[in-house]
């Protein structure tokens, strides 16, 4: 890839054959020819022109990052989610798009324009608040988060975005006071022992493993949302794909109703929630 000879086409080519998925490959092309990530019909239009030899140097070292296991959003620097587009970096996971369920079921259950406050726990880079804000201007969101270095990642990509979103920084809802009308959450929920996790090892583990069962904190934020909920409101939780009837039992011992449960993209049983009875 360092030829100063070599075409656009035969370096998008050569990446894929070395394992690279295609649109990751084109993706890391964008990127490194500072073309907007949206812009693939413009390598299209352009894949007999020569890659500079800075250019195809550069692109190399993505593609070694890539190849290695980072996720394309850290070597990017951004991630576009439910509309908007992210900063983020190895302080907060890489937003999945099976999370985009949760804020789809959040914007059924608050009308368009609802004055709702909602309460979102472990915001990470703001993915799913931000989300909201953006579809529901009117609401009143509180983002937590733990760590200290996801909020300042979190608080950033609001003010990029212009969003009011208020951020706190808590161990789930420890450190919070008053009650909400709705809470959603994409907490921890792999098990620690998991085999899957040998190939997140880019990502911050505390955000991603929930002791033995993966179930650890979903059961903590169970417990303590009928204390911050006030009657008819939602809690709608993200874990899983085998998870779903641990989290329906849950919710139904901690005395909360209607609860149900909605698919991902790939059909998978990705969030569950419940209704705290009036």
């Amino acid at each position: 890839m360092t030829s100063p000879f070599i075409s656009l086409r035969q370096s998008l080519q050569q990446a894929q054959s070395r394992g690279l998925e295609r649109l990751d490959a084109q993706m890391l092309h964008l990127h490194a020819l500072g073309r907007a990530p949206h812009d693939r019909a413009w390598l299209v239009a352009n894949d007999r022109d020569p890659l500079p030899a800075e250019t195809a140097q550069h692109l190399e070292r993505l593609v070694l990052r890539r190849l290695a296991g980072e996720p394309l959003a850290y070597i990017t620097g951004s991630k576009a989610f439910f509309g908007i587009t992210l900063q983020v970096d190895p302080r907060v996971l890489d937003p999945r798009p099976d999370t985009e369920t949760l804020v789809a079921w959040a914007l059924e259950l608050l009308p368009t324009e609802s004055r709702q406050e909602i309460l979102d726990l472990g915001t990470g880079s703001g993915a799913i608040a931000l989300a909201l804000q953006h579809e529901r201007p009117q609401c009143q969101i509180t983002a937590v988060d733990a760590s200290p270095q996801a909020l300042a990642v979190a608080q950033s990509n609001a003010q990029r975005l212009n969003l009011p979103v208020a951020f706190v920084q808590s161990h789930w809802m420890d450190a919070l006071s008053g009650s909400f009308d709705m809470i959603v959450s994409n907490p921890p929920y792999v098990a620690e022992g998991d085999p899957h996790l040998a190939a997140l090892t880019h990502e911050p583990l505390q955000a991603l493993t929930s002791g033995a069962d993966g179930l650890h904190d979903l059961r903590l934020i169970t417990a303590q949302a009928p204390s911050r909920l006030r009657p008819g409101g939602w809690l709608l939780l993200e874990h899983g794909w085998d998870q779903a009837q641990a989290v329906q039992a849950l919710l139904h011992s901690a005395g909360f109703v209607n609860v149900q449960s909605r698919l991902d993209l790939a059909g998978r049983t990705r969030c569950t929630g419940g209704v705290w009875p009036a």
